[in-house]
């Protein structure tokens, strides 16, 4: 094992003197090697303590109070049969659908953010979020079976038509990231506009029901919500992080990632896939939660040091995200509990902000 330094790859132009040089450690025990970034893992680690703690903090909170100690109690399987079903049973799924969904918004951020080569583009500002909400809010206001048509799977049919029509639309002799980022714009405006007409045009409690899900909550969520999320988690994590080796070469750009032998389109597309099989069951779980795909990915790089958002710490910056305005959304106004969605965004909304000044200092704002 040896030490060398690395110079990242960065994810711009204007960041190529910014780029920080990380120190890894290669590793072979063949047939697998890779690089091991302490900072990174470190990083990780951190990220995975915190966002158990929050979710050993979430299942105390309730009309019924339970110590933290005997939540700890009841996670593990012990303690009072009473204890074991509100904690199981009713606050758990929430937990585990806040820390499924954090995840799966968290690495589809890094996804887009790394494909395109802007810190702007995430499954929120590009359309995949809005039309998977288009789609569920139809079923609900026209009265379609959800419990036959599955809430998971319209929403991934809506976000896969969203991104379908984004990519044919943005296709001229292939597709690039900036092209992608400016039709995904507009795509998002058509859906939030079909979103509007339709809870305009159902009826009171339809209405009630689709703007409940739009905002983005937790509240009420079970195992049947968590079930599906996390089946989907276990096969599209894995390939994504698979699909990672190849994405770098595309922060290179097309021509010289060209010419490393890869093949940019079908990389891209696959990527695009990937990303939006993971916001679609996330938005399926709890809804459109904001900001979170845009704002994870940007925190869990500057954790981790490096040039591009980590898939992994992004993940799980998510998950702390999600988390802890879920905590905020319970415990912030006493007897009123807000939607998780609201919190994310009045945290997400700076950030987005500092991004834009951000760009346009360095010149690559417009």
């Amino acid at each position: 094992m040896s030490e060398t330094p690395l110079s990242e790859t960065p994810l711009s132009k204007n960041s190529l003197s910014r780029a920080p040089i990380a120190r890894h450690f290669r590793l072979a025990v063949p047939p697998v090697s890779g690089m091991l970034r302490p900072r990174q893992v470190i990083g990780c680690g951190v990220l995975a303590v915190l966002a158990f703690l929050f979710l050993s903090w979430g299942v105390t909170i309730g009309d019924y109070p339970v110590g933290l100690a005997e939540a700890m109690r009841a996670l593990t399987g012990t303690g009072d049969p009473g204890t074991l079903v509100i904690v199981q049973e009713l606050r758990l799924p929430r937990a585990v659908v806040g820390l499924l969904v954090g995840i799966a918004f968290g690495m589809s951020g890094a996804l887009f953010q790394t494909m395109t080569r802007n810190p702007l583009a995430s499954p929120d500002m590009i359309g995949l979020v809005q039309g998977s909400g288009t789609a569920v809010t139809a079923a609900i206001v026209l009265g379609w079976d959800t419990a036959r048509f599955g809430v998971q799977a319209l929403g991934l049919t809506g976000a896969l038509l969203t991104a379908l029509l984004v990519y044919a639309l943005a296709w001229k002799r292939g597709t690039t990231g900036y092209r992608i980022v400016l039709v995904g714009i507009g795509v998002s405006w058509i859906c939030t506009s079909a979103t509007d007409y339709l809870v305009a045009r159902g009826g009171r409690f339809q209405a009630q029901a689709a703007l409940g899900w739009l905002v983005g909550n937790l509240n009420g969520r079970d195992w049947s919500a968590a079930t599906p999320l996390a089946a989907a988690l276990v096969v599209l994590v894995p390939v994504t992080l698979l699909l990672a080796r190849l994405m770098r070469t595309l922060q290179l750009g097309d021509d010289v990632a060209t010419g490393l032998g890869t093949r940019v389109q079908s990389v891209r597309f696959a990527l695009l896939i990937a990303g939006v099989g993971l916001v679609a069951f996330g938005t399926a779980a709890a809804g459109p939660i904001a900001f979170v795909a845009l704002a994870a990915p940007q925190i869990a790089q500057r954790l981790a040091g490096t040039a591009w958002p980590p898939l992994v710490a992004s993940g799980l910056t998510g998950a702390v995200v999600v988390l802890f305005s879920d905590l905020l959304a319970r415990t912030l106004i006493s007897g009123l509990e807000l939607p998780v969605g609201v919190v994310t965004g009045v945290l997400g909304a700076p950030i987005l902000l500092w991004l834009l000044v951000r760009a346009n200092r360095a010149g690559s704002g417009g």
